[in-house]
């Protein structure tokens, strides 16, 4: 039977597909757009899963918070290049997924997947089908739920690449996007000394030691020599023994002090952090891709 183009457009604005395949579809269904959908879809969702190994090391950094500001979270969403990142699709996908994570509050990403997208799709569906529409690996690879009973949530993204949550006690929203702002800076580990790993720690106190025990000198001065050092390590990487980026003359603890603040936790992401990143040119890929075609 013949196509109209009122029927190409039609399954094109249903599926977010391009023109050819569209038509295609509906020739292989006779005319039938609800079989061309399904058919389309059985069909991405199968290149959805070959892509599924290809690293995806781009991306962005999403945050959304409650009305009250006392229920927040911060996710990391990854494509394979920053410009699918900065696509309209991408980001319509990653923000519903935030407002998912805020209502559902989910354990973890397994979890996530399975939670419903819309009335016909789970989020891994969607997220598959995603990936067959844009044509490349996209991943839901972390995130972060804040409930706080007595404090308030802040953020900071800077740009898309580095995002903060922090969860404030006392204070305001200037002082806690600025101290969010301070964090997405200076990258301290933990909020104070409680926070950082006993293992951390270790290592760190294991480097300094060997460094100190360089300089000859003897063991009880080797060992005070130790002492200011990993003080020295503590205060450059807790929040609260941080200068303040605004203002380095004092202390992020004194900050928080003049304002009767304390800061409760905070989750710093940064895209592609620890990911291995294959090392290629995009534009190559794509020329060949051009002539493989």
């Amino acid at each position: 039977m013949a196509i109209t183009a009122a029927q190409v457009k039609e399954l094109r604005e249903r599926t977010g597909s391009g023109m050819m395949e569209c038509k295609k579809a509906l020739v292989e269904a006779d005319g039938d757009i609800d079989q061309a959908i399904e058919a389309m879809r059985k069909k991405g969702l199968a290149k959805a899963e070959k892509k599924a190994d290809r690293v995806a090391a781009e991306g962005k950094i999403v945050t959304c918070i409650s009305d009250d500001g006392r229920q927040g979270v911060i996710l990391e969403m990854n494509s394979e290049t920053d410009f699918v990142a900065a696509g309209e699709d991408f980001n319509r996908f990653a923000d519903a997924v935030a407002r998912i994570l805020l209502k559902e509050q989910p354990r973890d990403v397994n979890a996530l997947i399975e939670l419903p997208f819309d009335d016909e799709r789970d989020v891994h569906t969607a997220r598959q089908e995603l990936v067959a529409r844009i044509g490349e690996n996209i991943q839901l690879r972390r995130f972060q739920l804040y409930a706080s009973e007595s404090g308030q949530l802040h953020y900071y993204l800077h740009g898309s690449r580095i995002g903060v949550m922090v969860e404030l006690e006392g204070g305001d929203a200037q002082l806690g996007r600025d101290i969010a702002m301070h964090i997405a800076a200076s990258n301290p580990m933990a909020v104070d000394e409680q926070g950082i790993p006993a293992e951390v720690l270790e290592k760190e106190r294991g480097i300094l030691k060997a460094q100190a025990e360089e300089s000859g000198k003897p063991p009880e001065i080797v060992e005070k020599m130790l002492d200011g050092r990993v003080k020295k390590f503590l205060k450059e990487t807790t929040l609260l023994g941080q200068p303040f980026v605004k203002d380095p003359d004092q202390s992020v603890e004194a900050l928080l002090q003049s304002a009767g603040a304390t800061v409760k936790g905070f989750t710093r992401y940064e895209v592609g952090e620890g990911i291995d990143k294959q090392d290629g040119n995009f534009a190559d890929e794509v020329m060949a891709q051009v002539r493989g075609s």
